[in-house]
């Protein structure tokens, strides 16, 4: 797990905001500008503490950041990754 979770962290400080973009759209959500600069910096400055606690995340807390459809793709797309992942 140390070694995924360093995959993990040397991928994020890499991430651009283009490439989380371009990830987005692929799962069919366009996010707004500032829809977009929230998540990635949420991510830039979150990682870490999530992969240690990844059970503590409740993007109910973000609802307000996120337009009402962006809300339920993104809530949809963390759920399909956590029952991959096991998580």
């Amino acid at each position: 797990m140390i070694i995924i979770k360093y995959l993990i962290h040397n991928y994020i400080q890499k991430l651009s905001i283009d490439d989380l973009n371009k990830f987005a759209i692929n799962n069919n959500i366009i996010l707004s500008e500032n829809e977009l600069n929230f998540i990635y910096s949420f991510i830039k400055k979150n990682h870490e503490y999530l992969l240690n606690n990844p059970n503590d995340f409740n993007i109910e807390k973000y609802k307000d950041k996120l337009s009402e459809e962006n809300f339920i793709k993104i809530d949809l797309l963390i759920n399909k990754y956590r029952k991959k992942y096991n998580i």
